[in-house]
């Protein structure tokens, strides 16, 4: 994974726009966080959007709480003390079946 979306803190991230004007910016929120699901999934980790920001929990309840999307990727690889990455092409064949 590359460190790069987790290294702005707290700061605006990138995918923090709304995509469809359709939705309200809670609703996009929730829709990327299942999209995420689908990945983290794979690596025995969920997220939810909460109030703004992103809730990753293991299998294990392990927690942690986080500002942006881009942030919920360090986080987990933290929580599984392993790499996480969703462009590994494992990954992506197996999202893909």
């Amino acid at each position: 994974m590359c460190g790069l979306c987790g290294s702005f803190g707290s700061e605006a991230h990138w995918s923090d726009g709304v995509a469809d004007p359709a939705l309200t910016p809670t609703a996009e929120r929730h829709r990327r966080a299942a999209v995420a699901n689908e990945t983290l999934a794979l690596y025995g980790l969920g997220v939810r959007e909460w109030g703004g920001r992103f809730t990753l929990s293991s299998r294990t309840g392990k927690v942690a709480v986080v500002d942006t999307l881009g942030a919920v990727w360090p986080a987990a690889e933290k929580l599984i003390r392993r790499d996480c990455d969703p462009l590994d092409p494992a990954v992506i064949a197996a999202l893909e079946r």
